[in-house]
């Protein structure tokens, strides 16, 4: 009986000398979408684990492991959803791995289904351990985007939407003064990805607030917020607006009635009319009077057509090329390079510069050609969320701090539609480190404008403008004229000016280029040759002088 008796407590002290315990933090571990974070997990006391099987698993899924390490490697059987994701790893420079017990997991390209209890379970011949680690993950979403409607009340109701959230956020509107404004309502969403997206919207005057502010936040504290100023924007109510535009209607069309009746006075020019009459006499006069003196064409049509090059030009040719064409009287160029839509795309290519990507500063996710021409997204670059990728930047070798300076970008790739993401702009030189879209504005050395998808075009104004560009540009041309602070942007296919910037340069700036992510063609950076010069002499595109002086 006494010899019984000692065995059990010899065995009993084997089993209690060789037991296993796992340790791992109290709090849940947080973390962000698209991030690589450490579950610790280590064995108390310290002792070697290479024997040991370790087994990290969610929820019911024993069988069907995160990873599974036994046999002193990683085996094959995995979750497929964590292959190439997870791994073992120390959980401190100070760790010995393995061989002091970490049995530390790493995971990486975390995700909004990755959010909950994993265990991690360790046993030897004669024991087990297991514990739980709560991963937190959340995601910051896209800065909101205000956008104001005015009502016949005279306030504005003003909608706020952002998406790219996880978990589900709060928002908040204040005024300039802080205090806090009542939405008209709130709406929330979940897209195929399980992030949130949210939409609130709210009716306010000038009695409120002159500035509104919307917040979306996080339970952590983390927060994006959007600006908008209201002021400008309040209505009056409708019969005032519709008598003001009546107004500047009837004063306009006054105006331009005046300037038709006399013109002859004004511009020392005949109307077109009056010159084909008086031309058309003159030549039935010769006719009649000299029979033997060959005949002269000068055709009435060819006549009035040249007149009207002359007169008839349209606002953005007036401005733009004056600006920027550096047209002398008679010097038109080639008869093919005329003015087609409202802009002359061979007269902003006199100003054209061969345009490169600076590699060395572009984003590691980006791909471009040998020749530096072509750039997109990388086959291993993976994007989360709904938000713009502004961090996905390259930007142009080239540096300009005077002068007038274009370059032309290709947006499609046929049989691919044009792109739908892309940012396309300058930038102060040395901004080589993009972040979120608040910190891309004029103020801080961005000048852009972002084609965004389904959600429109957009400038990098603070707030930023919304625009409708159709048809989508698939060939964009870039203006620069950095002395007068101008940065315009034209539709190249359409022959059509889009929108200028208008701003102070400070320093050398370069070309900036994003293509965004999705999209099937790349950006595509083109030679423009410069247009031949004509020998001939041919009517000029503007020309301050009079016809007949």
């Amino acid at each position: 009986m006494l010899s019984i008796i000692i065995i059990l407590l010899v065995n009993l002290l084997i089993e209690t000398s060789v037991s296993l315990t796992v340790k791992v933090p109290g709090d849940p571990v947080v973390s962000h979408v698209g991030s690589t974070m450490i579950l610790p997990c280590w064995i108390s006391p310290p002792e070697s684990a290479e024997a040991l099987e370790i087994r990290w698993y969610r929820h019911n899924q024993f069988s069907n492991p995160v990873l599974l390490y036994n046999h002193g490697k990683i085996q094959d059987v995995q979750e497929e959803s964590y292959r190439n994701r997870s791994s073992l790893t120390l959980r401190s420079d100070q760790s010995g791995g393995l061989k002091d017990g970490d049995v530390s997991l790493r995971l990486e390209k975390l995700r909004v289904q990755d959010d909950g209890s994993f265990h991690c379970y360790v046993s030897g011949e004669n024991s087990y351990s297991s514990e739980e680690v709560v991963l937190k993950i959340t995601a910051l979403g896209s800065s909101p985007v205000l956008s104001p409607k005015p009502l016949d009340d005279g306030r504005v109701n003003i909608s706020c939407r952002s998406s790219g959230w996880y978990p589900k956020p709060s928002i908040t509107w204040t005024s300039d003064e802080g205090r806090a404004l009542r939405p008209g309502g709130t709406s929330h969403s979940r897209g195929a990805d399980e992030m949130f997206s949210v939409h609130s919207w709210t009716a306010v005057s000038l009695s409120d607030a002159q500035q509104v502010s919307c917040s979306v936040s996080l339970r952590s504290g983390e927060l994006k917020e959007g600006r908008l100023n209201i002021q400008g924007i309040v209505s009056s109510g409708p019969w005032k607006a519709l008598f003001l535009t009546f107004l500047i209607c009837a004063l306009l069309g006054s105006v331009g009635f005046i300037l038709y009746k006399y013109r002859e006075k004004l511009t020392g020019k005949k109307p077109v009319k009056e010159i084909c009459d008086e031309e058309t006499m003159e030549r039935l006069s010769k006719e009649e009077t000299n029979t033997e003196e060959p005949k002269k064409e000068p055709d009435c049509e060819e006549g009035t057509q040249q007149k009207l090059r002359k007169e008839v030009v349209e606002d953005v040719n007036i401005e733009e090329l004056r600006k920027h064409a550096d047209c002398e009287e008679g010097t038109m160029g080639k008869p093919e390079n005329k003015v087609v839509g409202d802009v002359n795309i061979e007269e902003l290519r006199k100003h054209a510069d061969e345009i490169t990507i600076d590699r060395e500063h572009s984003h590691p996710d980006l791909m471009v050609t040998k020749d530096c021409k072509i750039l997109r997204e990388s086959n291993d670059y993976h994007h989360t969320g709904e938000e713009f990728p502004f961090e996905l930047c390259a930007f142009g070798a080239q540096r300009f701090s005077s002068g007038h300076h274009y370059w032309e970008v290709d947006l499609v790739h046929s049989p691919n539609p044009p792109k739908d993401f892309w940012i396309i702009g300058v930038v102060k030189h040395g901004n080589f480190t993009t972040r979120d879209r608040p910190s891309l504005t004029p103020s801080r050395g961005y000048w852009f404008l972002r084609s965004d998808g389904p959600r429109g075009f957009y400038t990098n104004t603070d707030p930023p403008v919304k625009l409708s560009l159709t048809p989508r540009p698939e060939r964009l041309g870039v203006l620069l004229d950095y002395d007068h602070g101008q940065l315009s942007f034209y539709n190249v296919t359409e022959n059509k000016h889009l929108l200028t910037i208008s701003s102070r340069f400070s320093g050398s700036v370069v070309p900036l280029f994003n293509p965004g992510a999705g999209d099937k063609s790349p950006i595509t950076i083109l030679d423009c040759p410069k247009p031949e010069e004509s020998a001939e002499s041919s009517q000029p595109l503007l020309n301050n002088n009079s016809s007949d002086a």
